[in-house]
């Protein structure tokens, strides 16, 4: 028995806006990276013997390689125009104020509630 983690993150990495973008997909097991791809290779490469072996099956299927290849325009010039105009262009706008206060219980003891209050988002 025991417990295992298998993650395949997805990074977009943008040069420039979104002129020069890259993609990376990444294989870890146990929190250790076997192997990832690089839109700019185009080709899953091993970090380890057992990542090597991943590789060599992933790029054995030219579909699923183009699939990979094509998350540059799918994936991440995609989500940049459409986050764009809600992460860039409001940089120009106030930022929110957050205020924390402690409210006193009139029906307890002991320290009392916290208040959060968020205004101008």
């Amino acid at each position: 028995t025991g417990v295992f983690q298998v993650m395949t993150p997805d990074e977009c990495h943008f040069i420039n806006g979104s002129g020069r973008v890259r993609f990376v997909e990444r294989l870890i097991y146990k929190r250790e990276q076997l192997a990832m791809l690089e839109s700019d290779v185009g080709l899953f490469v091993g970090d380890t013997p057992s990542g090597e072996k991943q590789a060599q099956y992933l790029n054995s299927d030219p579909a699923r390689l183009e699939y990979y290849r094509a998350a540059v325009d799918r994936h991440c010039r995609h989500n940049y125009e459409v986050s764009t105009p809600f992460l860039v262009e409001r940089r120009g706008e106030p930022a929110p104020s957050v205020s924390i206060s402690l409210m006193p219980s009139s029906s307890q003891r002991g320290p009392g509630r916290r208040l959060c209050s968020v205004l101008d988002f």
